[in-house]
């Protein structure tokens, strides 16, 4: 080639039949500002675009916490950016976003596509972190603490369709489901420490699994012939050991494998012992009459947030928190299925101190 001839695109991932179904192979929906319309079909259908996530609740949210010119803002699980760009536009101009998360994979991408939007500079700080140590980050960064506060605890989008990160039974990957893949243990190394009495145990716990005992028997005992690597490897193993027992009448036994693999995740990123750390620091992070939002996804979060809240509010530390869950609409929920179990709850922090 040339000098004066310009760079050839990249050649698009061959991939077998007339429509790509790899996550890799979706380049059209990997890069939405490239193909607006064919994304556009996407949304359209009711699904979401690879590579991409749609927030959930966002007018309920800003409604709740209601974001003025001027004010600090927390993400403190930025995602895709969804959430954090409605929050960044709501408190400009002169506020501030202090945005927080875990993966270092996405949070780069995201980062970048919220400078892209024009905010000033120093309108948008990120720190790659768990949300645990969101009060410690809060009081470096905005040592007036915040007026408004978000976090969505949901598994991202981008995240779960990534057959490489290993969150999802749909496509093989491997077993791992760290948020942040250079730390801690994968699913497939936590299974070769578990006994069938803690695997039941964490499958009860972490997803209310009516199938726990046996299931968690099967899964060891396939684990001990032959270690479990790969996501449709343990898929394999629990639906047909789901499909062998007695289950409830609407209960299919791909239920049962998407509750196991919610459980193991949550236990591979210890996710109830962060929400516990945040939810009892909470407080301390927000101003006098600050607003707190937390977007929750399963019973085992939101119980947590529940009772969190109604403690603060016996003991004086919240003003009002939300008298019932805020659920997506009916129209929200059809044109995206992935909200469907979302549950939105606030609280306010008393105006003394």
């Amino acid at each position: 080639m040339s000098e004066s001839e310009p760079p050839r695109p990249p050649r698009r991932p061959r991939y077998r039949g007339t429509h790509p179904r790899a996550f890799g192979e979706k380049y059209k929906e990997l890069h939405p500002d490239q193909y607006g319309d064919e994304v556009a079909k996407v949304l359209e259908s009711g699904k979401t675009p690879a590579g991409t996530h749609r927030p959930i609740l966002v007018e309920e949210i800003l409604e709740v916490l209601a974001p003025q010119p001027g004010e600090v803002a927390v993400d403190c699980t930025l995602g895709y950016g969804g959430h954090a760009r409605a929050l960044l536009a709501a408190v400009s101009p002169g506020g501030r976003l202090l945005g927080i998360d875990a993966d270092p994979i996405e949070l780069p991408k995201t980062e970048a596509r919220l400078r892209e939007l024009g905010f000033p500079p120093e309108a948008l700080v990120v720190r790659r972190m768990n949300y645990a140590g969101a009060a410690q980050f809060i009081a470096e960064a905005a040592p007036e603490r915040a007026d408004l506060l978000l976090a969505d605890l949901g598994l991202s989008s981008m995240q779960i369709d990534d057959p490489a990160r290993g969150f999802t039974f749909k496509a093989d990957g491997p077993l791992d489901m760290r948020m942040n893949p250079s730390k801690g243990s994968s699913a497939a190394q936590l299974l070769s420490t578990l006994t069938p009495d803690r695997l039941a145990r964490l499958l009860a716990d972490n997803a209310d699994e009516p199938l726990a005992v046996p299931v968690a028997s099967a899964i060891l005992q396939a684990h001990r012939r032959t270690p479990l690597t790969t996501t449709r490897a343990l898929a394999d193993i629990v639906f047909t050991a789901a499909a062998r027992l007695p289950r409830g009448e609407d209960d299919e036994p791909e239920s049962t494998v998407r509750r196991v693999f919610q459980a193991l995740r949550i236990a591979v990123n210890e996710e109830f012992k962060t929400l516990d750390t945040f939810l009892k620091r909470l407080p301390e992070c927000l101003k006098p009459g600050g607003r707190a939002a937390i977007l929750s996804f399963h019973s085992g979060e939101d119980r947590r947030v529940k009772q969190a809240f109604k403690e603060g509010l016996q003991s004086g530390l919240y003003s009002s928190i939300a008298p019932d869950v805020i659920r997506p609409s009916p129209q929200e929920r059809r044109a995206n299925p992935r909200s469907n179990p979302a549950k939105l709850r606030y609280a306010i922090r008393a105006a003394t101190t």
